[in-house]
């Protein structure tokens, strides 16, 4: 049982160090060892419905090598015809954490539509930060995005 464990961990140890991409963020943030994006949140609901609504799996497409779902096939469709539209900022990624330099994850709960662009943010005390500030943050952010992927 020893050797077995030794061995995994040997081979382990030489994965890690062989892959320093894996120091990088994904552009697009998704939970760890998940595909879907904004957490199953449909994107385009925030814009039609003003809130945040889950999405299933009956509705769903895939964009940029993530899964995105949608509580209705018209909400769907409109996805299809425009996903830039409907797409979070940053990948996803916290827009506070992003304007201060690094990468953190958002919660679809803390959301806010802003010159038609939607924004997701880490928690409520996060998005409050971010909110004395919205020109600036986004600002920041903008000349941050995307090379904080890559610290």
């Amino acid at each position: 049982m020893r050797k077995i464990f030794a061995a995994l961990a040997l081979a382990f140890a030489a994965f890690v160090s062989a892959s320093p991409a894996l120091a990088d963020e994904r552009p697009v943030y998704t939970a760890p060892f998940s595909s879907v994006g904004v957490g199953g949140y449909d994107v385009v609901a925030y814009f039609t419905d003003g809130r945040p609504v889950r999405g299933t799996t009956q509705f769903r497409a895939t964009h940029q090598n993530v899964e995105y779902r949608f509580a209705s096939a018209e909400h769907l469709a409109a996805f299809q015809a425009n996903p830039a539209r409907y797409l979070p900022q940053y990948g996803g990624y916290c827009a506070w954490a992003v304007s201060q330099g690094y990468t953190a994850s958002a919660n679809p709960n803390n959301w806010r539509i802003v010159d038609g662009k939607l924004y997701l943010n880490y928690n409520t005390e996060i998005q409050r930060r971010w909110e004395q500030d919205i020109p600036g943050h986004v600002r920041n952010a903008n000349t941050n995005w995307p090379r904080v992927l890559s610290r």
